[in-house]
């Protein structure tokens, strides 16, 4: 039977040792009350300690200071287990210093591998993984030199088929952040950007006799309608009411409170981008490359488009009209609207169905997009791109893995080289290089695989790399020259930049 409690006395339920899972994405829709609760006793009584954290999408909040970084920085965490960093700036600074143990999996692997444990199975199987860093033949998951569990992702053989099983350890504790509790202890979602996997997080931590602590913006007397009820009360252990900060407007926005016609999502994304400040100049390469990459947008397109230089594409689609004739997706469980981004990215405005993440990897893992656009730090002479990891630094796979490992068509969209790079294009579309990058995107071999060229030749993927001044494709035989843009000189601007050979088409 559920019970009100503080912040305080919720978290005083978790014991030294245990496994937790929170319902995040990224930096939105986090527990911060509880988070801080637990770093409050945490450093009055160095307990909890010794504990397991698994989160699909990350639970940071952008702040260093902020939600799970100061018990993690001081010591109460010796496993991490998250599908991104990004969120989290102190957090992934120290896991390079080998502070305590960390493991990156595919989001949709991890959420998969959540929904197995609350059917009591203990794990989940993927073709997702197959031939990039986390496949164990390769690098496996763990992302510092003290992370060597083994037992979180292996090879196994099914009717003939080779997957990998993803596996985690049995989850104890679930934080939550929703909406309101009804006087039954029903949860509802209703003002929530997402409910990620939060029904699948309690039933696991219900299938190892563990807790659910909930925390909610607020009491409500009427209860939910039973389809608005995401937690069933009997399922809840502990609710902490903590009222939320009064929110910009804008923000009501992502809610789906209220329906916003197509024509009005320019204006409430400028009304998001103002409150966060996000305005960004665009660079001239990024728009060359956006342009370019929007043409590959067909009407009916279900589609995925990630952060930095792909976000342009939308832009483009929008001047085009082609955006009315699309359906975007966003990996936190939304269809239909018009993503978000920055600190507010798994958001939608818009939306026309938001689920559980785990279906919305259930349609990406096999196949149910038509076409996807990914960035990448780098990519080699067999196609393979690296988007997790860069010298020094770790962000963590995220979806890309499951948006890119079956999608029919993969668009990354990438300068040629970078830091130094300046591009003017005239009115008739004339590129011209004036001075190229000092660190090149295009190397021999890539410092960790994030997509097997390899395997897409394999599933019979179309791959295209969309850059400033050239378009690549991927064939058997590696990486081939497709097409040229005016201006660029084929033998100067392309082919005496790269580290190893490659086809010209018919240019």
């Amino acid at each position: 039977m559920f019970r009100i409690m503080t912040a305080e006395e919720a978290i005083s339920l978790i014991r030294d040792g245990d496994c937790i899972c929170v319902n995040s994405f990224v930096g939105i829709e986090n527990p911060v009350a509880l988070h801080e609760a637990l770093y409050a006793r945490y450093q009055k009584t160095h307990s909890p300690k010794h504990l397991t954290v698994v989160s699909s999408a990350g639970f940071g909040t952008w702040d260093e200071n902020g939600n799970a970084e100061g018990y993690i920085r001081d010591g109460a965490v010796d496993r991490l287990i998250c599908g991104h960093f990004g969120a989290m700036p102190s957090t992934k600074k120290i896991i390079l210093e080998n502070r305590f143990e960390a493991y990156n999996l595919p989001l949709g692997c991890i959420s998969h591998a959540i929904r197995a444990q609350a059917g009591g199975i203990p794990g989940a199987l993927s073709k997702v993984g197959l031939d990039i860093f986390v496949d164990p033949r390769r690098e496996g998951p763990g992302i510092n030199q003290i992370s060597t569990d083994s037992s979180f992702v292996k090879v196994v053989e099914v009717d003939g088929q080779e997957f990998l099983y993803y596996k985690l350890p049995k989850i104890t504790v679930a934080l939550i952040k929703g909406t309101a509790a009804d006087r039954r202890g029903n949860i509802s979602f209703d003002d929530m950007y997402m409910s990620g996997d939060a029904l699948s997080i309690c039933q696991a931590a219900k299938s190892h006799n563990g807790i659910v602590i909930v925390q909610v913006d607020k009491l409500v007397d009427q209860p939910s309608r039973p389809r608005n009820a995401i937690i069933p009360g009997c399922m809840v252990d502990a609710i902490v009411v903590q009222e939320p900060s009064r929110e910009d407007d804008a923000l009501k926005a992502l809610t789906g409170s209220f329906e916003i016609r197509y024509e009005d999502w320019n204006t409430w994304t400028e009304k998001l981008e103002n409150l966060t400040s996000a305005h960004r100049r665009e660079s001239i390469a990024s728009q060359i490359i956006g342009e370019r990459a929007s043409r590959e947008l067909h009407k009916e397109d279900i589609v995925n488009i990630g952060i930095g230089i792909p976000e342009t594409i939308s832009g483009f689609a929008r001047k085009t009209g082609m955006l009315d004739h699309i359906t975007l997706t966003v990996e936190s469980g939304h269809i239909g609207g018009f993503p978000a981004s920055g600190k507010y990215f798994g958001a939608m405005i818009g939306s026309a169905s938001v689920y559980d993440m785990a279906n919305q990897f259930d349609m990406y893992n096999h196949g149910g997009l038509d076409i996807c656009f990914m960035g990448a730090l780098e990519v080699d002479r067999h196609g393979n791109v690296n988007a997790h990891r860069g010298p020094g630094a770790y962000a963590g796979i995220g979806g890309f893995a499951n948006i890119t490992a079956r999608t029919p068509t993969v668009v990354f969209c990438m300068t040629f080289n970078t830091k130094g790079l300046a591009v003017e294009q005239d009115a008739e579309g004339n590129v011209n290089i004036l001075q190229n990058g000092v660190i090149p995107k295009f190397v021999e071999e890539v410092r960790s695989i994030s997509f097997s060229g390899r395997k897409a030749i394999q599933n019979g993927q179309k791959v295209l790399y969309v850059t400033e001044r050239c378009v690549l494709i991927l064939t058997a035989r590696g990486l081939k020259l497709l097409e040229v843009y005016p201006g660029v000189d084929v033998q100067r601007d392309i082919l005496d930049l790269l580290p190893f050979d490659i086809e010209v088409g018919q240019i």
